[in-house]
């Protein structure tokens, strides 16, 4: 196998819609263990593998259109083998591969052009089959049992697959062909294609859940897919305010950022949200969704709404320590899978997430800030009030005052912060800590959680207003008190459940500086060191400091980058004054991208920057990743000093700087109150000035602060 074919095989592709997903490789075909078309936490196909004369076609390239609604690789032939008396030599056959997934269904179109003098007979092999996994299989878990595959049923064009779970559950899968085969068996079936000198020949593939309709796919019903999946994707990215500059990469950048996050939003009942990650996290998370509704609420404060909605409709009513679960809980996670449905495992609807909770409440206070929308916020405050409950409680059971995690039985995650891994957190000897565990971050999420409830809660004329500001204060003094370490100037990564420090440097304190938690000389200590070379890689953050215990590069959660922890950090830093700082971070994460066809994976190793050498991927990261994809918006947000007064109508702008290379920005369509305003930023000098280009009647006010 040559070099180009051996990358084809190993780079995946990704279409989404809904709570659907298809992953393939370079030439299209499903065949590597964790790639399939996936619904619901099942793959409905496992097994789709396309050959050309007993061979593979030579693949000429590969792409998603950046829009994300259709795949396409382009191929020839390889010599074919005469038919009677003639053959077709390599490369004379065109053979253009362009897929869509639309509401449960592949549509593919398999186009092929002879460019040969004499007719060509094209025989195509499909490969088929389809597994009915559960996610969680697919990863690796092994089960004891499962179900039973019933017999498949073949109709002319159409093949069906069945599968009945332990849970009872029927799950049916189809294929089915435009053109009928000239041979099957029991591992696919056989197509000939017949192509005059010069002439062209379509065939027409559709795939999907059984049980919708079965009329054959066609190129009227392609066509129609196609148009419909265009419309679908183009609503989800006239979301928010847009952005463009004088950089035509920077803004290409920008745009894939956004398709990426219009591709991973499901419209749900309860409005837009965003799935954590394909392919193994394509559904709702709390904590992922929180963060990508932070990173882009002042662009786009519609989609912290319907986060908001769905994690309050979700919040948990009763104990369960088989789903960690407690009144006032926001949920971690929900799956669909037969795993889940029999509570094999947990994930069916869970709450092992200590800092989703206050994530949640924080994210409502920044959304009434941002939209002013309180008769949102009042709808939403029977959840608040039952969330920070437990936050109190939580709190008010720890020796310490702090909000701590342990969980309750062997099959929930061990840790329960974002760096959920069970190597994460450690002692300076790496000795993992007795629980519960009290996660730095965390106490930065619950303070920053009890201050928004203090302000939502003087609105309303609450009388816990006043006490919700006393208790972010005590934990504020709490945090300085156990978790400071004077001689390394910063703070440490957890307090376990014996009241000792976890003394090891990681990247987490950087959150405290994005809720405003440290003091000024803390936070200057906590910045020098995370863009000092133990943290700082030229690409990004470690999440681990080089040279701690357990510093690994290559490791998920110690040492190695993520994209959205180094962004939060940078939005952390630029609040205490530090915004050249930030720019620094958004150009590392710009440049990561160019390395990643414009994306940011979920994460990535934290080898240095060297010249010439590219960021190392990590093997089985998720792209597109949701977190990942916002990362740029808070980034920029992060340089600019933006920050929207939805109530009052005005805009601040604090010490803007703008991304090294970038003179001018765009901000088109910025929502405030009720109005829409362009805000463009110019470089003069060593200043950036502000104009504001209102589209309504009255401007809206912007103060700048250079």
């Amino acid at each position: 196998m040559d070099s180009a074919a051996s990358a084809a095989l190993y780079t995946s592709h990704v279409l989404k819609d809904g709570d659907s997903f298809l992953i393939a490789n370079g030439y299209g075909d499903i065949a590597g263990p964790t790639e399939g078309l996936f619904h619901d936490d099942t793959r409905l196909l496992s097994l789709y593998r396309l050959g050309l004369g007993g061979g593979r076609p030579a693949l000429l390239s590969a792409s998603v259109s950046r829009d994300n609604v259709f795949f396409v690789a382009h191929m020839t032939n390889r010599a074919l083998s005469p038919i009677g008396e003639s053959g077709t030599p390599q490369g004379l056959v065109h053979i253009a591969r362009t897929r869509l997934l639309l509401q449960e269904r592949m549509y593919e179109r398999i186009s092929c052009t002879n460019y040969d003098s004499r007719t060509a007979v094209l025989p195509l092999r499909f490969e088929l089959a389809a597994d009915f996994r559960d996610m969680f299989e697919v990863r690796g878990s092994v089960r004891k049992a499962r179900g039973e595959m019933l017999a498949s049923h073949d109709d002319s064009c159409r093949r069906r697959f069945q599968y009945r779970g332990l849970d009872g559950v029927l799950r049916s899968s189809f294929i089915a062909f435009s053109r009928p085969p000239v041979a099957e068996d029991g591992g696919g079936l056989d197509i000939d294609l017949r192509i005059e000198p010069g002439g062209h020949t379509e065939l027409y593939v559709e795939a999907g859940l059984a049980g919708g309709d079965e009329l054959p796919p066609s190129r009227e019903r392609f066509r129609q897919a196609a148009t419909q999946a265009r419309l679908r994707m183009r609503h989800r990215q006239r979301r928010g305010a847009r952005i463009s500059s004088n950089g035509p990469l920077f803004d290409e950048w920008m745009q894939r950022s956004r398709s990426d996050l219009a591709l991973l939003t499901s419209e749900l009942a309860s409005g837009p949200y965003p799935y954590a990650g394909i392919p193994w996290f394509s559904t709702p998370f709390g904590r992922d969704a929180v963060i990508t509704a932070l990173q882009t609420l002042w662009l786009d404060p519609g989609l912290a709404r319907g986060v908001l909605r769905f994690l309050a409709e979700h919040q948990a009513q009763e104990e369960s320590a088989f789903l960690d679960s407690a009144p006032g809980k926001i949920m971690h996670e929900t799956r669909k899978g037969e795993m889940s449905s029999l509570r094999e495992l947990p994930f069916g609807l869970y709450y092992g997430g200590v800092d989703t909770t206050p994530l949640f409440v924080l994210l409502a206070g920044a959304y009434a800030r941002r939209t002013g929308d309180h008769g949102f916020i009042d709808t939403l405050w029977p959840a608040l009030s039952a969330a920070t409950a437990w936050i109190e409680r939580v709190c008010d059971a720890n020796p310490w005052g702090l909000l701590d995690y342990a969980r309750r039985e062997a099959s929930g995650l061990a840790n329960q912060g974002w760096k959920d891994s069970e190597d994460s957190v450690f002692h300076a000897d790496g000795r993992f800590p007795v629980g519960p565990i009290a996660l730095i971050e965390v106490q930065g999420y619950a303070y920053a959680a009890f201050r928004a409830m203090a302000d939502l809660g003087r609105r309303r004329g609450e009388a816990n207003a006043a006490r919700w500001d006393a208790r972010a204060e005590r934990l504020r003094d709490i945090v300085q008190a156990k978790f400071w370490m004077p001689e390394a100037g910063y703070y440490g990564i957890a307090v376990d459940g014996e009241g000792r420090l976890c003394e090891v440097r990681a990247s987490n304190p950087g959150h405290l500086l994005y809720v405003g938690l440290p003091e000024p000389a803390q936070a200057k200590a906590v910045a020098e060191q995370l863009m000092s070379p133990a943290f700082y890689t030229g690409w990004g953050l470690r999440t681990l400091a080089k040279g701690e215990p357990r510093y690994n590069p290559m490791s998920y959660h110690n040492g190695s980058v993520w994209p959205h922890d180094s962004a939060l950090c940078a939005s952390g830093i630029a609040r205490y004054h530090g915004r050249d700082v930030a720019a620094r971070l958004l150009r590392s994460a710009f440049e990561t991208a160019v390395h990643f066809d414009m994306r940011l994976p979920e994460l990535y190793c934290g080898f240095a920057r060297r010249p010439g050498v590219p960021p190392i991927p990590y093997p089985v990261a998720c792209l597109p990743q949701a977190w990942a994809a916002g990362s740029p918006f808070l980034l920029l947000q992060a340089c600019l000093g933006v920050e929207i007064d939805g109530e009052h109508g005005v805009v601040h702008v604090d010490r803007p700087r703008l991304p090294p290379g970038i003179d001018d920005v765009r901000v088109r369509g910025l929502i405030v109150g009720d109005q829409k305003v362009d805000l463009v930023f110019k470089q003069f000098g060593d200043r950036v000035g502000v104009f504001s280009e209102s589209r309504n009647e009255h401007a809206i006010p912007v103060n700048l602060r250079s």
